[in-house]
C-alpha cells in the first residue's frame, strides 16, 4: 500500500515549470484517465460534484493560447504587448491545457436545497475546484510533465465557450498548462512553520 510519505513526496515535487515543450511522456489516453479519475474521486461539499474539466491537447491547446493572445492584444498597451506575446508563446509551446470550471446551476441547486448554507456553497465549490487543480497538477508531474497554473478568466471566457461549445453555465476558474519540462523550477521560499501551524494536545 502507498504510504503518506509517497503522497507527501509527490506534493513536495509538484512545482511550477514555465519552460515546456510539446512532447508527452505518456499516451493521450493516460492523460484522459488521470482527468477522469480526479473528477471521480476528488471530494466536493455534500457530494455536489460541481467541478467541470476540459482537456485540450496539441492543436486544440495551441488554439487556446492563440485566442488568449488575440484577446490580450486588444487590452494590453502596444508597447507592453511584445512581452505578453512572448509569454503566450511559452504557454503555447506546451503539450496541453486543462481548463477547470464550476457548474453554476449545480451550486445554485445546492443553495436552494440547503438554504442555511447558501452563502457557503460558492466558497465550497471553489475549494473543490482547487482540489481538482492540485490533484491533476500533481498526477501529471508524477508522469514526467511540468506544468503551470494560469488565470485569464473572465477575459477569454466568451471566446473559449464559443470555440469549443462549452456551456455558459460553466464558470472558468483556471487553466493548467503542461508539457515536457525543458528547464528547472525557480527557488521556493517558505515562511516558518511556527507562523503557519499550531498544535494542541500532542
Amino acid at each position: 500500500m502507498p504510504s503518506s510519505t509517497d503522497f507527501l513526496s509527490a506534493l513536495k515535487n509538484r512545482r511550477t515549470y514555465y519552460a515546456l515543450k510539446s512532447e508527452s511522456p505518456i499516451p493521450d489516453a493516460k492523460i484522459q484517465e488521470i482527468i477522469n479519475q480526479v473528477v471521480l474521486h476528488v471530494p466536493s461539499s455534500f457530494n455536489s460534484q460541481s467541478t467541470r474539466v476540459v482537456l485540450l491537447l496539441k492543436g486544440e491547446h495551441e488554439k487556446l493560447w492563440d485566442i488568449t493572445r488575440d484577446v490580450l492584444k486588444g487590452i494590453v498597451p502596444e508597447e507592453q504587448f511584445p512581452a505578453t506575446e512572448q509569454k503566450m508563446g511559452a504557454f503555447k509551446a506546451g503539450y496541453g491545457t486543462v481548463l477547470f470550471y464550476t457548474d453554476k446551476p449545480t451550486v445554485k441547486g445546492m443553495q436552494d436545497k440547503f438554504a442555511i448554507y447558501a452563502d457557503r456553497f460558492p466558497v465550497w465549490a471553489t475549494e473543490s475546484t482547487a482540489m481538482h487543480q492540485l490533484a491533476v497538477w500533481t498526477a501529471l508531474e508524477l508522469e514526467g510533465f511540468g506544468a503551470n497554473l494560469q488565470h485569464y478568466n473572465p477575459l477569454i471566457d466568451e471566446k473559449v465557450s464559443a470555440t469549443w461549445g462549452i456551456s455558459k453555465d460553466w464558470e472558468l476558474a483556471s487553466t493548467l498548462v503542461f508539457g515536457t519540462p525543458v528547464g528547472e523550477p525557480g527557488e521556493k521560499a517558505f515562511l516558518p512553520l511556527e507562523e503557519r501551524v499550531k498544535v494542541f494536545g500532542a
